[in-house]
């Protein structure tokens, strides 16, 4: 079987798992942000090893697991943990989910991530919306023949496609709306994404400062392309686990990033009960 047959069926058995659930709503958690999928309510829960053909994540502080179902009333898809091209899985595996996710029939994806600060100002945890991104990996999971069997959305599974709203516009104003709901504001930032899986230079945070970025991470990016030639709608917030190297005393370490991510997952898992009524309502609209 090709790839997209192989993406086919991974869907069909995560649809018979389900049962009758049926999200429109993905969730793609970050690292050490995976406790948000504690406040599923009766929760489907299946590892990604019993998927076939899904990549297994390696990385601390990814369980590997799909959580599917309530969040607020809200049916939802919950991928606790992602692989990531630094493991050694090619474009094609790294967003091979994120294909899952679309066949299954989601619409719409929030993509979480732990992310280094540029901008001046970003305090360790705070969750930034991503209002767009520069892909640095070098690649595009898009290369190569274009499979126009992954249109699930009207008008998607194009060759050349827009990405100019790469991150929903309306959707960021429901997530600003829904963290003035929790008591705080949203800010808006800018993501870079590097292959990993060393940490930045000094030098390189200050190019990337000069391109625009304020947030620099190893993920999202590619997730985001396919999710917009699936015509999948996208969210993406960042929770800044630390300060980009040479704007911090201390050495960079995935234990810090980890850290940090636990002590705000609390406040992202409540935004997301929030954002999710608000989602539905749109999508439905």
């Amino acid at each position: 079987m090709g790839y997209f047959e192989n993406v086919i069926e991974a869907a069909a058995l995560l649809r018979q798992r389900l049962g009758k659930l049926e999200p429109k709503i993905g969730i793609v958690l970050g690292s050490g942000l995976g406790a948000v999928a504690d406040a599923v309510a009766h929760p489907v829960v299946v590892p990604y090893a019993e998927i076939p053909h899904f990549p297994q994540s390696t990385v601390a502080g990814h369980s590997g697991r799909i959580v599917a179902g309530q969040l607020n009333g809200v049916p939802v898809a919950v991928m606790q943990g992602r692989v990531h091209y630094y493991e050694g899985y090619s474009p094609l595996e790294v967003t091979f989910p994120m294909r899952v996710l679309g066949a299954l029939g989601v619409r719409a994806v929030v993509l979480t991530n732990a992310a280094g600060g540029i901008a001046e100002g970003y305090r360790q945890g705070q969750l930034v919306l991503l209002g767009d991104h520069i892909n640095q990996m070098g690649w595009n999971p898009l290369i190569g023949p274009n499979e126009a069997r992954f249109s699930f959305q009207p008008g998607a599974g194009l060759r050349f496609f827009d990405m100019t709203e790469a991150y929903s516009r309306h959707l960021r104003d429901l997530a600003k709306d829904a963290a003035r709901d929790e008591g705080f504001d949203l800010a808006e930032g800018v993501y870079l994404a590097t292959t990993g899986p060393s940490f930045e230079t000094p030098a390189e945070i200050r190019a990337f400062r000069s391109l625009g970025a304020t947030l620099v991470g190893m993920s999202t990016v590619p997730e985001t392309i396919v999710a917009r030639h699936m015509g999948l709608e996208v969210v993406g917030i960042s929770c800044v686990t630390n300060l980009a190297a040479g704007l911090s005393a201390t050495p960079l370490s995935h234990e810090e990033v980890s850290e940090t991510g636990r002590q705000v997952e609390q406040r992202l898992a409540g935004l997301l009960k929030r954002l999710m009524p608000k989602m539905e309502a749109q999508l439905g609209a």
